[in-house]
């Protein structure tokens, strides 16, 4: 949330423990996030992450984790790119 500011919606599983902090978080911000626990839309979410974790599998033992951060945020990019979601 820091580097991408606060979201709208928020999707998560019937967790409870994630339900309590998005609640502590709209309770102490102005706009609320809308917290959306379905099942299904959270399986399309967890979906779009598969390749990512493919991906990274092999690479599971990163020496620091500024390296780590560089390899997924690399990762993420093409995949967005694939997607058609990136725009120049």
């Amino acid at each position: 949330m820091q580097a991408n500011d606060v979201p709208e919606k928020v999707t998560i599983d019937k967790s409870g423990a994630n339900k309590a902090a998005i609640d502590e978080i709209n309770a102490s911000s102005r706009t609320p996030i809308i917290v959306r626990q379905v099942k299904y839309l959270n399986n399309i979410v967890e979906q779009d992450h598969r390749a990512v974790k493919r991906v990274t599998k092999p690479m599971l033992d990163f020496k620091s984790f500024q390296s780590a951060k560089c390899v997924l945020a690399g990762i993420e990019l093409m995949h967005m790119i694939r997607k058609g979601q990136f725009m120049l």
